[in-house]
């Protein structure tokens, strides 16, 4: 069986070795390739991860490694105990439940202001990520469900006009990333969530501002239901 090392090193071996011809600065790039690792290996909370490791499997010096691993510590998705352990952030429930409250607040406006102007490569993406998620949910591919699910969702923050809403966004769902996974609800909340992706991308796509804002507010009530539902029944 895998351990979440395992998982990170065949996952990176997989997307390669970080080019030379790259000119971005290490840890830019470490944080990018440890963050996809963390969210698309299906690591659980708690699961170690080691520096060491990381650094030989990127093929990058343990500075930006330990650069990056604080940079995600920062956004929600680790925790580091100095000297001690890095480990897969476990956030309490009442911390997942803050993360909701915030979601409430600021993706409703989040999606407002894409629908006022999103760039034409968003709606691309956001239009592909959609389309996967649909085919995914069809299939029954949780993994895959997932990875398109934060594809959408990212790619709504990081092109966002205002740096700091998509910032505080993105940090909020960290913040319940492992809570949130697929692989932890039933197929029907895929199912739902999925159409109430695609209600938000066609408003957004149309550019009914108030209309995408309303929907987003009522799919992440619905996000926080489910999860008090799946609560009450563990």
């Amino acid at each position: 069986m895998l351990d979440a090392m395992d998982k990170i090193e065949k996952y990176i071996e997989a997307q390669g070795q970080v080019s030379e011809t790259d000119s971005r600065l290490l840890r830019e790039i470490a944080y990018e390739r440890i963050q996809e690792a963390i969210k698309y290996t299906n690591l659980q909370p708690g699961d170690p991860l080691s520096e060491t490791r990381l650094s030989r499997a990127l093929g990058i010096s343990r500075t930006p490694i330990r650069e990056a691993l604080q940079r995600l510590a920062r956004e929600g998705l680790l925790q580091i105990i100095p000297g001690r352990a890095i480990t897969v952030a476990a956030p309490s429930m009442q911390e997942v439940l803050d993360a909701i409250h915030v979601r409430e607040l600021l993706e409703p406006e989040l999606v407002r202001l894409a629908a006022d102007g999103l760039p034409s490569e968003a709606r691309e993406i956001l239009l592909q990520a959609i389309h996967e998620m649909e085919e995914a949910a069809q299939a029954g591919d949780r993994s895959s469900w997932r990875k398109a699910d934060t594809i959408w969702h990212e790619t709504l923050s990081n092109y966002c006009p205002n740096r700091l809403l998509g910032q505080l966004v993105l940090q909020a769902r960290n913040r319940m990333f492992n809570e949130g996974a697929a692989e932890k609800v039933p197929d029907q909340y895929i199912s739902e969530g999925t159409v109430e992706h695609r209600a938000v991308v066609d408003a957004i796509m149309a550019s009914d501002g108030d209309t995408a804002e309303q929907l987003m507010k009522e799919h992440i009530r619905q996000v926080r239901e489910n999860m008090f539902k799946r609560l009450v029944r563990y």
